[in-house]
């Protein structure tokens, strides 16, 4: 009967461990934009996947004043009336700086899209995002709107 307990007590902790670890590795690799040499890989987390999530300087008040400063309306959008969102994705890394910008779902105008790319691009270093006491590179996703 002890024995059986015990067998089943280490199976609910393996159990446990293995779940816990299965959520810990929630992460997708990517080519590192900083390497130079060939491909090198690094981890990149998911943003709700990390234990402190990477920060703008000044926060989401901060983040949202410097889209609003940076924007531009592309003319060629601006003649023709064309307004969207874009929502686009990047890498904070583990220094804070942006990197692997791109566009998951474009306002259906290319000026747009690229406008919403060159915010991203000149944004400051973030505060990096952390899994445990270790910084660690996080995947955003920020939707940058265009409305007349």
């Amino acid at each position: 009967m002890f024995k059986s307990l015990r067998l089943d007590l280490v199976f609910i902790v393996t159990l446990m461990a293995v779940l816990g670890a299965s959520a810990q590795v929630r992460h997708v690799t990517t080519v590192d934009p900083y390497a130079r040499s060939k491909a090198a890989m690094v981890e990149v987390y998911e943003f709700d996947w990390v234990d402190v999530q990477p920060e703008f300087p000044g926060g989401e008040h901060g983040l949202m004043n410097f889209i609003i400063e940076t924007r531009v309306y592309p003319r060629v959008a601006y003649d023709r009336k064309i307004q969207g969102r874009v929502l686009c994705s990047f890498i904070i890394g583990t220094d804070g700086r942006v990197s692997n910008i791109r566009v998951i779902r474009g306002a259906g105008d290319e000026s747009l899209n690229r406008e919403a790319m060159r915010v991203i691009s000149e944004m400051p270093r973030w505060k990096a995002g952390r899994v445990g006491r270790n910084a660690v590179a996080v995947r955003c996703i920020l939707p940058i709107s265009f409305r007349l």
